[in-house]
């Protein structure tokens, strides 16, 4: 893992599905509505919380702006860069060991 990319782990809940759901371009309404599909609901982001965390992200270069529509709606849509795609990679894997580790400790407990 890039050590530049380290810094930026462990990833908040909301920052993790909002790169998960940018694998491929989405504005910032369909952002909110691919979470809750993930999440099946369970995770519903907030507006605010949405554009601070595309702030963030954009500016350390982990998402790009894909276009921005030029019908007079102006809404910007955003895609996930190589640097996210590999930090995303990065967090599933820590992830996946946790709950691993997790599985092993408490099915020893229960045994």
């Amino acid at each position: 893992m890039d050590k530049k990319l380290l810094k930026y782990t462990p990833l908040t809940e909301a920052t993790y599905y909002i790169l998960l759901s940018l694998t491929k371009p989405l504005h910032g309404y369909g952002i909110i509505k691919k979470v809750e599909e993930i999440t099946n609901g369970r995770l519903r982001i907030a507006p605010g919380t949405l554009y601070g965390v595309l702030t963030n992200l954009l500016r350390n270069e982990l998402i790009k702006l894909h276009s921005i529509d030029l019908s007079g709606k102006k809404k910007k849509t955003y895609e996930v860069t190589s640097d996210g795609t590999k930090l995303l990679y990065y967090e599933i894997t820590r992830l996946r060991e946790m709950v691993d580790n997790g599985m092993r400790e408490i099915d020893d407990y229960y045994e």
